[in-house]
């Protein structure tokens, strides 16, 4: 992948990213979440489709199907994950 593909991919992930923030809120730290979880999941959405060999919408050497799922992904497991509450009062 060359360095303006890798550009075009971060830039597309982040905006997934920032998207999903728009559309479901949270704070600052959340949006942070969004954005590592998006890129993490583009990345491993587009990694996991070269080593299959499936080329789903594919932007230069971009696999931008498999890249948005993967996102999307990502994306909702990090919500899901980042909702759960700790609760810190004992129980003894």
């Amino acid at each position: 992948m060359t360095t303006p593909n890798l550009l075009l991919a971060l830039v597309i992930s982040l905006l997934y990213g920032s998207v999903y923030h728009f559309l479901r809120g949270g704070g600052g730290w959340r949006f942070l979440i969004y954005l590592g979880a998006s890129i993490l999941g583009f990345f491993t959405g587009h990694l996991f489709s070269i080593w299959q060999g499936w080329q789903i919408f594919m932007v230069g050497s971009i696999n931008l199907g498999m890249g948005t799922l993967g996102s999307l992904v990502f994306l909702v497991a990090s919500e899901w994950l980042s909702r759960i509450e700790v609760n810190r009062e004992s129980r003894v």
